[in-house]
């Protein structure tokens, strides 16, 4: 790393929490529902192919999930799904928005260690309301400087973002997905640190830019102060 590092951000979903698995857990109620009209990895297919067609109209996050569950149930039964399966789809959707945060290892002690560099933000994507209150509920609110819910992780959303500080040149962004964390932050020309999740949605997977300067991949948080140790 040739640059001296003034900012870091972190990715919230699967970086600092678990989320994925109420997505899966609520996947394999849905396919349990929809078991007598399709086997259940073609209805993961489906699935999967709305929420790629759904996100330029839902975004990210519980809702659209639901919604391309909905769908994707009429689908597959030719819109003749009962109401019942439709209410527990829209009832499995509440209880996902109303999960407790559950902390992934090292989480508070990561922040710590950044906080020793400079400014620490929280960046990520999703339904606003629910990423509040996760952020509330995490206990590690009044570790962050700043919080970006954004509709999307793109570069330029990287650019805006570490331009109020001391732009991306010398900032750090730190995830789970390399699509959405690492990549477009390596192409804002910041720093992208992987942090591998065992659970991954189909749609941020990407592949490590491992020739890249500034990537970096660490097993897990609890080895992020080392890493920022060793920088200039």
């Amino acid at each position: 790393m040739d640059q001296t590092l003034t900012t870091i951000a972190f990715d919230a979903d699967d970086t600092l929490w678990h989320n994925e698995r109420f997505f899966k857990l609520t996947q394999e109620r849905f396919a349990e529902l929809l078991a007598p009209h399709t086997e259940p990895d073609a209805l993961m297919t489906r699935l999967l192919e709305a929420e790629r067609r759904n996100i330029r109209h839902y975004g990210f996050g519980i809702k659209g999930f639901v919604l391309s569950m909905i769908e994707t149930a009429l689908e597959v039964t030719d819109n003749s799904v009962p109401g019942t399966v439709i209410a527990e789809l829209i009832a499995a959707g509440q209880d996902m928005l109303q999960h407790p945060v559950d902390l992934l290892p090292h989480a508070a002690d990561a922040l710590r260690a950044a906080q020793a560099v400079g400014p620490v933000l929280l960046i990520t994507k999703g339904d606003l309301l629910d990423q509040e209150r996760k952020v509330a509920q995490s206990g590690l609110g009044d570790m962050f400087d700043a919080i970006q819910i954004v509709s999307a992780k793109t570069p330029a959303a990287y650019t805006r973002i570490f331009d109020a500080y001391d732009g991306a040149a010398s900032s750090m962004m730190i995830g789970n997905s390399l699509a959405s964390d690492v990549r477009p932050m390596l192409e804002a020309g910041g720093w992208g640190v992987y942090v591998p999740h065992d659970l991954l949605w189909d749609i941020e997977h990407a592949e490590a830019p491992k020739d890249h300067p500034r990537f970096r991949e660490i097993s897990d948080l609890g080895a992020l102060p080392d890493l920022l140790s060793k920088h200039p």
